[in-house]
């Protein structure tokens, strides 16, 4: 089936640990909770998919995938998990820095995703909270966003997603260094919205489940529904992250906002022998041509793997039940394929500024 063929876009991810990783070290990263294990559905799926990538048997036992995993080093296990998952160009979130590395790591074209918070936080520590910074704010987030794919909010672990609706900032009061102020979030999401409408790039919200800096209740995507009212015909796009346990809520929020888009993000490699039934309930409500593909792998390479192996297998499953039961024809499910697994990002992400590799044959530094 074509699911397991067509090059994907990753609309949302994030770069690898440039380093070795005892098992501690690499445990921490298969979880939310900054308590993984390899005793989980994320850490059955490492075992099953990434450890044949690495030259061993499916379902090798823990110590050896580490064991072989340490042999390789970070660098050689990185690239070849990273290129076997078939992905063509990667939107990177630089929230938490920018993997210089990525682009030669991956093998694909990598674009940046600005997070709105860490660019108003880095103006605050410079300007302090004066008037002045909201006005550098903005010019910060339009001198970052030229070369960008798109924007990105975690107003989700700041405030939570039933923050205020503003149109001019508040007055200057003093702010943490770590944003969480109400109307400040409502202000910089109410800018990044209006970006979204003027340069064409879409605003991602962090929606549903994460670490435990977030409270859950308050990442429910239905508590932007004020907003998503108030930018329908501003023509800003609003894409939600990840989703789960939200993803009905969000594929709901896309039937009803026809400039909401959503993925499944992270919820894929960590449901694992789940991601079929995930997307069959994403895809109830959510229209095919709103559904996009991203991994939000972080600090693993085994989570932009998984990612894609775990959604191309998904994705081959619903519709294979589909055919089986006349729901869809083996054309029609080809095309949802490809929109899900690229085309609608293709369509709403613009050809922003690839980043330029490192290496020897390229010497240039990072943009930003």
């Amino acid at each position: 089936m074509l699911a397991d063929e067509i090059g994907l876009i990753d609309q949302h991810c994030h770069g690898v640990v440039a380093a070795d990783l005892d098992r501690p070290d690499f445990e921490a990263l298969l979880g939310e909770g900054r308590r993984g294990t390899f005793a989980s559905a994320l850490g059955l799926a490492v075992r099953r998919w990434c450890a044949p990538v690495l030259g061993l048997p499916a379902h090798a036992v823990a110590e050896d995938y580490l064991a072989r995993r340490a042999e390789l080093g970070w660098r050689e296990v990185s690239a070849r998990l990273l290129r076997a998952a078939g992905v063509a160009r990667w939107l990177v979130d630089t929230g938490f820095g920018f993997e210089d590395e990525f682009a030669d790591l991956s093998g694909g074209e990598v674009a940046e995703i600005v997070r709105i918070e860490t660019v108003a936080e880095r103006v605050i520590a410079e300007k302090g909270c004066t008037a002045a910074a909201f006005d550098e704010i903005e010019r910060s987030l339009r001198d970052g966003a030229r070369n960008a794919a798109g924007l990105k909010s975690i107003t989700a672990y700041r405030c939570g997603l039933d923050f205020p609706l503003r149109d001019t900032p508040p007055a200057p009061t003093a702010l943490d260094a770590r944003l969480t102020d109400p109307d400040a979030l409502g202000w910089l999401v109410g800018l990044a919205a209006r970006l979204s409408a003027e340069l064409g790039l879409p605003l991602q919200f962090h929606t549903g489940f994460g670490d435990t800096d977030l409270r859950l209740h308050r990442a429910d995507p239905l508590l932007l529904t004020d907003f998503l009212r108030a930018t329908e015909h501003t023509g800003a796009t609003v894409v939600l992250l990840h989703c789960w346990p939200f993803h009905r809520n969000a594929a709901y929020l896309a039937h009803a906002f026809p400039h909401v888009y959503l993925d499944l993000g992270l919820t894929i490699p960590h449901v694992g022998q789940r991601a079929s039934a995930v997307l069959a309930e994403t895809l109830e409500l959510a229209p095919f041509d709103r559904l996009c593909y991203s991994s939000d792998g972080y600090g693993l390479a085994e989570l932009h793997h998984l990612g894609a192996r775990l959604w191309r297998r998904g994705m081959a499953r619903v519709l294979a039940e589909w055919i089986a039961d006349d729901v869809i024809t083996p054309a029609d499910a080809d095309e949802l394929v490809i929109a899900v697994a690229a085309g609608n990002a293709a369509r709403v992400y613009p050809a922003a500024t690839p980043r330029p590799r490192h290496g020897p044959d390229s010497p240039d530094r990072p943009l930003r």
